[in-house]
């Protein structure tokens, strides 16, 4: 008979990717599980080590993550065990990097005056198995370990974003936890690490009262502890107030409503159901309990518990829940919590959502143990109904009094063509509540009267009001003050409108400018509705923005102007402005720019400190994939391989020399950090190098001659197929020059062609396999889109020794020229690249756009409607289809 250890082996396996590679990575952790338990392969997973501490933490979270997983599954680790033990290694985790970044500025000194907040679900001991860590960064600046003229400030941000550079960035063994620091006070216009002092005064002074429910589950969990015990203890009262007045029941109500309306509205279980926001999900069960302790815990201090179980039974032991509910609760969350584990489990990916595809859906029961998708929706429809119907008691008892009647402010909004109009004049009523900080002034709230019918007209005819108004609501609150914002909304009705196009139709943009939305300023000017210069040009405009400035201060301004400009890209998207092929270049000019400026500026850092090499040794960094080609979406990642032209047996000439390969491993891995680590400004790009040689366990960088010879002798097809896409984007024109003319000898190179058709097919029919199409519009992975076009051209150029342009729609306009594809091809490659331009845009991951969303897309790709642009493409995808089909039948002779 099959053990619970084998089956729970075997269920990941066969349904997590993440899970499989890691049992093939850590065999020996499978087998110690398999023989002796989830808690010995735990023990095992926390004992590895590797070179550095980086490396360390990231195996031992690799391990753990396995370990953990197996363990959930085979039923020996309770929910309370596997979010206890994720939690314990993230405070050690945590702890180390924070005093590895400490001694590195101060040589044997320790975390005195430095203090790690925990919030969220690792203040409460209950982190999900993939999950952010929501953190404040404090310090004391009397007692802060600093370099002799350092300022204590500037010090404690530097070993701040020292420390999330230790967690979060991504190497070949993966990350250690992601960072959200969002949760400090004003967190737009604040350092990622202050001054106690200055965050007690905040507290004491100006919190707005979600922080109130925020610092329920606050604890301090790293560095110096003894000081973060003291500010927490010094925000008691803040926090848990004696005396319940008709101020806390008010915002405990207005809370409530905003949860439900903002996450939830017409969340239903079924494929698609968000386990966390969703109605009757897990933040509405945690809510409701933390509603109870905000209520009660002034005067009663024992049901003053972080985590959500735990304050459940304490909340019954004080009197203050019914122990009917609390079981239903609590069996609902655990529930919740564990199915919401198997979705992370799949891909090691931050989400909370059933799968809309069928086969997704299914692949997660399974993992679950359960027959298929329906018996898990089935399973979960109970408990999300009865959490639901729990948070149903805390809506408040009426709409409110707006301007004396609310029913002339109902049939004002259904006039407006609000479907839900009782909805909207809650969003009215609450930014009319002065909660808002933009809206506390008299000029500002008369500012905003003025605009508001306006916008609100605007929004109306919009795909979706009702989300709209909920990313309008996301940007008062942020705003530090809206007077200036919202008359220039006024004056100029036009942008209105824009705001209005971009609250129902893009949910990317929305969301950034949510979060900064200083961003909507760079639209006043038409100057921002041009092309950016071409890549060189752009690099050399953002190097003197950051020149004379700190390197971190210089890397934040990058991060500012490039997400403008690519903000105002999205724009032009959304407003019909612009072609999205001429966008998608747009995209590249700036990523390529980018790129450019900030590795001259890590290089320079790199050089103070280490030299450069006298025989003329410097860094080449190649292109790859859409980078490449020139042509970029706005969710693109950077595929590029680092390369360098030193000599083997020299050494840098600085004052602390290197040889080549420490000097340009460490050079690179400073410019993957420059371009994709996010700083108090913001994220700015993923970069992604596993097409180097030997991939994700190569060297991450390597000679130009080991680069040739590797290509020469043991690369696969498939590197040879990506080279067909490959250009230097950064080094001397000298050391391109060299790079250009390997990449073209590697292409000329007499191929197979049988084994190139062969290996091709093979290699396209795995990634169908591991990576299928999302929908029946994936028009990238589905059937006849842009992958096997790509397939296909990339066989034709390395088979036929032609087309040899990184540029796919100069290479396919070749490749027609010469008569090996027909010219429907070319329309369909340009058909489906502007599709997936808007798509990238206008749904990004699991968002559902709405007919008036998809009209705009079959407007920007030149149709009249959505019928006649699937027509369109449907057509486009045949063509494509054909050209591959034929090819693999090549492969099957």
């Amino acid at each position: 008979m099959t053990s619970a250890r084998e089956e729970a082996a075997a269920r990941a396996e066969g349904h997590s990717p993440f899970l499989r590679e890691s049992l093939r990575a850590n065999s020996s952790l499978g087998s110690t599980f398999l023989k002796m338990g989830s808690r010995k392969a735990v023990e095992l997973a926390l004992s590895a080590s590797g070179d550095e501490i980086g490396a360390t933490l990231r195996i031992q979270r690799n391990g753990l993550a396995l370990a953990v997983a197996l363990g959930d599954l085979a039923g020996e680790l309770p929910l309370e065990s596997v979010t206890e033990s994720l939690s314990e290694f993230a405070d050690g985790a945590i702890d180390r990097a924070l005093r590895a970044a400490i001694a590195e500025r101060v040589p044997g000194a320790d975390a005195s005056g430095f203090v790690v907040i925990a919030m969220g679900k690792l203040g409460s001991r209950e982190l999900n198995y993939s999950s952010d860590v929501d953190l404040i960064l404090l310090f004391d600046p009397a007692r802060l370990a600093k370099r002799e003229r350092d300022d204590a400030g500037e010090a404690a941000v530097r070993v701040g974003r020292r420390m999330i550079e230790l967690l979060q960035k991504r190497t070949a063994d993966g990350y250690v936890v992601r960072v959200d620091l969002r949760l400090r006070p004003s967190p737009e216009v604040t350092p990622i690490v202050l001054p106690v002092e200055a965050a007690l005064s905040h507290y004491e002074s100006s919190a707005l009262p979600w922080e109130r429910a925020a610092f329920i589950r606050a604890r301090a969990c790293a560095g110096d502890i003894a000081l973060g015990e003291s500010f927490l203890k010094a925000i008691e009262p803040f926090v848990w107030r004696r005396s319940l007045d008709f101020g806390v029941i008010d915002e405990v109500r207005a809370i409530s409503a905003r949860i439900r309306d903002h996450f939830a509205q017409g969340a239903r279980i079924g494929p698609g159901y968000d386990l966390k926001r969703g109605r009757g999900g897990i933040r509405e069960i945690e809510f409701f309990v933390q509603i109870q302790q905000m209520i009660h815990g002034g005067r009663d201090s024992s049901v003053r518990r972080g985590a959500t179980l735990d304050a459940i039974a304490a909340l019954v032991a004080a009197g203050r829940l019914d122990e009917a509910t609390a079981g239903e609760l609590s069996s609902d969350y655990r529930l919740l919590r564990t199915i919401e584990h198997r979705l992370q489990m799949v891909e090691d990916a931050q989400t909370h959502m059933l799968p809309l595809d069928q086969s997704a859906l299914d692949n997660v029961a399974q993992l679950h143990g359960l027959e298929d998708g329906e018996e898990l929706v089935q399973l979960l429809a109970p408990a999300v109904e009865r959490a639901g119907a729990i948070f149903d008691g805390l809506a408040p008892d009426g709409q409110g009094q707006l301007s004396g009647d609310p029913d002339i402010l109902g049939h004002e909004l259904a006039a407006m063509g609000y479907a839900e109009p009782a909805g909207a004049a809650r969003h009215v009523a609450d930014w009319r509540s002065g909660r808002a900080r933009s809206l506390r002034s008299p000029a500002a709230q008369q500012a905003f009267e003025s605009m508001l019918p306006g916008l609100m007209r605007a929004i109306a005819v919009g795909a979706d009001p009702d989300h709209a108004l909920n990313r309008l609501g996301d940007i008062v609150e942020r705003l530090s003050t809206g007077v200036n914002f919202f008359r220039l909304l006024q004056a100029r009705p036009a942008l209105g409108r824009l705001l209005a196009k971009i609250l129902a139709h893009a949910p990317t943009l929305a969301d950034q400018l949510a979060r900064r939305p200083e961003l909507f300023e760079g639209l006043f000017d038409a100057s921002s509705f041009e092309m950016p210069p071409p890549a060189e040009e752009f690099a050399v405009l953002l190097g003197a923005a950051m020149r004379g400035h700190p390197y971190d201060v210089a890397l934040d301004r990058a991060r500012h102007l490039v997400n403008e400009r690519r903000f105002a890209l999205g724009v032009q998207l959304i407003d019909g402005h612009r072609d999205p092929l001429e966008v998608a270049l747009g995209y590249a000019r700036v990523a390529e720019g980018t790129l450019q400026a900030l590795t001259a500026l890590a290089a320079a850092e790199f050089e103070s400190a280490h030299g450069g090499f006298e025989n003329g040794g410097e860094l080449v960094i190649l292109g790859l994939g859409r980078l490449g080609g020139c042509a970029l979406t706005h969710a693109s990642d950077l595929d590029i391989i680092y390369l360098h032209s030193a000599l083997p047996d020299t050494r840098s000439n600085g004052a602390r020399p290197l040889g080549p390969n420490d000097y340009f491993n460490r050079l690179a891995s400073r410019v993957t950090a420059a371009l994709s680590v996010p700083t108090a400004a913001g994220p700015l790009y993923e970069v992604d190098t596993r097409l180097r040689p030997e991939g994700a366990t190569g060297m991450l960088i390597v000679s130009l001659e080991a680069f040739e010879q590797y290509q020469r002798s043991n690369a696969w097809t498939w590197e040879h197929m990506a080279l067909c896409r490959a250009r230097p984007v950064f080094g001397s024109p000298a050391i391109r020059g060299r790079a250009s003319a390997i990449i073209d000898a590697i292409l000329n190179m007499d191929h197979d062609t049988a084994k190139v058709v062969t290996d091709a097919a093979k290699m396209r029919g795995e990634m169908e396999r591991h990576k299928p199409p999302q929908s029946a519009l994936d028009v990238k992975l589905g059937p006849g889109g842009l992958v096997d076009l790509e397939f296909a051209v990339h066989v034709l150029q390395l088979t036929r020794k032609t087309a040899f342009d990184p540029r796919l729609e100069q290479a396919i306009a070749t490749l027609v020229d010469e008569g090996f594809v027909d010219k429907s091809v070319a329309s369909a490659q340009k058909l489906l690249t502007r599709m997936l331009v808007m798509m990238r845009l206008v749904a990004p991951g699991d968002v559902k756009p709405t007919a008036a969303t998809w009209q705009l897309v079959a407007e920007a790709c030149g149709a009249a409607s959505w019928d006649e642009l699937l027509a369109q493409h449907d057509a486009a995808r045949q063509s494509i289809r054909q050209v591959w089909d034929s090819i693999r039948k090549e492969a099957a002779r």
